[in-house]
């Protein structure tokens, strides 16, 4: 096991660039399970989540060839081979193997999927849609069993915006008989990205990135290649470390529009900001003031930006209070954070920062992804140097964090834990 070490102080300059987006290549891979002849994705992230999903995919019969950021998968002797436990358990990402898996087979097997712990966050809505499309669905043994004689159009309507819900509708949906309308569905980039795959192979699909999508179910789907979108999280979370830490930093490979509920909060605290077609280009706040932010769905404010954010806000003038109404328990990084010095108290699902204060090294632990990174971004800012493990979790999202952040000047390395330290870890 590693940790990661992080000595403070050091200006950020240059350019860095940003992989291709985590939430839409979890979902575009089971998307090829519906192909009919071999798909190619550009743009990949090399992320643990990508691997892992790659070789759930091998595990039921298909072929994957990773070069670089460049996958190939040919699903043409594909099985409906039942994914109970193992791999599935490793990301939150796996259930959308139910709906490609239903689309095309008519039947899964799939393990109730894993993944960062973030409070309750049911699957409700997914079976919902499967069940409308004439699914029946079981529990057996801590694995949801789908089966369908037909899937049938339906017209369904999401209780809760979910961005796994709407996908996972659409997945099966591509191959049912007639007309799906899914209503108050999310509207997230993702989405879009995902609905222009599917479209390429041949899916009809109308209105992604509307709350209203209409699907018209084809008999069969053909291979085709696909570029991922840039990955407006990671994107944002190298924006906000520029803020706080960087004297003129470049983000390259960007969609600025999808950073907008960000970039508006940013200048509100008194950063500058310059968007181009493809970058956004960030200096170093000086006097920064406090803002209350709250997350909501796309296009508000992202639930996986909020905790890096709370980082910016401890150097902040003020009291400042975030609200996350998406994910109830996304505040275990502030427990953390007031290990190195932050005043910050937690309210039900609010956080209060006063600011400013001075941040000390500490030794920090990641409890999912996004607390990573916010941890990370403090010790960009702490005095000192600061140690943090659970990169496993880290590493599901963040592609080359420390060749990243160290080619735009930040002192940042890995170190193998000591058996001493694998042990407190693994027992804490």
């Amino acid at each position: 096991m590693e940790k990661l070490l992080i000595e403070g102080g050091h200006p950020l300059r240059g350019t860095v660039r940003i992989s291709g987006a985590k939430n839409s290549a979890v979902a575009l891979l089971p998307a090829a399970i519906l192909a009919q002849s071999p798909v190619v994705i550009d743009g990949l992230p090399n992320i643990s989540d990508v691997k892992i999903l790659s070789d759930l995919l091998e595990e039921i019969g298909g072929e994957t060839t990773l070069t670089n950021d460049q996958i190939t998968i040919d699903p043409t002797h594909m099985v409906s081979m039942p994914l109970p436990n193992g791999r599935v358990k490793k990301l939150r990402a796996s259930y959308y193997l139910m709906g490609a898996m239903l689309g095309r087979f008519k039947k899964a097997v799939v393990g109730l999927p894993g993944g960062c712990y973030l409070g309750p966050r049911p699957i409700d809505q997914h079976i919902k849609g499967f069940e409308a499309l004439g699914a029946k669905i079981t529990n057996e043994q801590g694995a949801l069993y789908l089966r369908a004689d037909r899937l049938i159009g339906a017209k369904i309507y999401l209780d809760v915006v979910s961005v796994g819900a709407t996908i996972n509708i659409m997945l099966a949906a591509v191959r049912a008989e007639g007309k799906t309308t899914i209503e108050n569905a999310a509207r997230e980039p993702e989405i879009i990205d995902v609905a222009t795959l599917l479209t390429s192979m041949g899916a009809r699909i109308k209105g992604a990135g509307t709350d209203v999508i209409r699907i018209e179910g084809v008999n069969e789907l053909k291979g085709c290649r696909h570029t991922i979108i840039p990955d407006r999280i990671e994107a944002g979370t190298y924006t906000i470390m520029a803020a706080g830490a960087g004297e003129d930093v470049i983000i390259d490979n960007v969609i600025p529009q999808h950073l907008e509920s960000l970039t508006a909060k940013l200048r509100e605290m008194g950063a500058t900001i310059e968007e181009s077609n493809d970058q956004l280009r960030v200096s170093k706040m000086v006097k920064p003031s406090s803002v209350d932010i709250k997350t909501l769905v796309y296009p508000g404010f992202p639930t996986d930006l909020q905790q890096p954010f709370t980082t910016l806000l401890t150097q902040a003038s003020g009291m400042a209070i975030v609200t996350d109404t998406i994910y109830s328990a996304r505040f275990k990084h502030i427990d953390e954070l007031r290990r190195m010095g932050a005043n910050v108290k937690v309210e039900g699902n609010s956080a209060m920062i006063s600011g400013p204060g001075v941040l000390q090294s500490a030794k920090v632990r990641a409890s999912d992804l996004r607390a990573g990174a916010c941890l990370v971004a403090a010790g960009l800012l702490a005095d000192g140097i600061t140690e943090i493990t659970g990169l496993e979790h880290i590493d599901r999202g963040y592609e080359n964090l420390v060749e990243k952040l160290s080619s735009i000047g930040a002192s940042i390395w890995r170190e193998q834990m000591v058996e001493q330290e694998i042990k407190q870890y693994q027992n804490t």
